[in-house]
């Protein structure tokens, strides 16, 4: 039997399904796909997948990653690939199929890129108010949990950031605790424009990568 991660991209229209929706879809898929993985056992046998760190609807994801024990040690990797791109919906797309190196448990930080722009603030002025927002000295917002609401400065949680005008939008580039322990949100950067500054920008936000704890790729 052997461990395999699943690496696809999740854009376009597919950013809109749920992550429990898509855990049904992927069983689904699996199954068209005929491929030979372990089923759990039981009364009701099914495919048992994982997924290292679900996507808030609405992102896209350029490296998302779903795990499953195959048990044809010889199968070619690239046969996994092409036999699920062949049954995925638009918007889905696996890119590689390799080993587990890493386990989910030690995803700490991902990376984000956000696209900005406003319709009642030009570029620039939207790009100053950017700037101000990631230079205050604390930056505090309500985040939703499971548990509640509950305060939490933005501004220490930044791990890194980069911030351009790109004359039609403002683009963020920024590092954010994600995983078991703690997740913040980006909608939060987006959410502090409106408290602080009063400007309700759209947004575009993609998953760009996922981290361990020194911030090196999850593989």
């Amino acid at each position: 039997m052997r461990n395999v991660r699943v690496w696809f991209k999740k854009e376009g229209t597919a950013k809109y399904i749920s992550h429990l929706d898509l855990n049904r879809n992927m069983l689904r898929i699996i199954h068209m796909a005929k491929l030979p993985i372990w089923y759990t056992e039981g009364f009701n046998p099914h495919p048992f997948i994982t997924f290292a760190l679900p996507l808030s609807l609405g992102f896209s994801g350029l490296r998302e990653s779903m795990d499953f024990k195959l048990l044809d040690d010889e199968m070619d990797l690239n046969e996994v690939k092409d036999r699920l791109n062949k049954c995925l919906p638009g918007g889905i797309t696996v890119y590689d199929v390799t080993e587990q190196v890493m386990k989910p448990a030690r995803i700490t930080y991902a990376l984000f890129n956000l696209k900005l722009s406003c319709d009642t603030v030009n570029t620039d002025e939207l790009y100053e108010k950017v700037r101000e927002l990631f230079a205050m000295d604390e930056i505090m917002m309500d985040k939703k949990s499971k548990a509640g609401i509950k305060e939490v400065d933005l501004k220490e949680n930044i791990c890194k950031f980069d911030i351009k005008n790109c004359e039609s939008y403002v683009n963020i580039d920024v590092i954010l605790p994600a995983g078991s322990m703690t997740n913040v949100n980006p909608k939060l950067i987006v959410d502090a424009l409106k408290k602080f500054f009063d400007i309700e920008a759209d947004f575009e936000i993609v998953r760009v990568d996922i981290y361990n704890e020194n911030v090196e790729s999850f593989v």
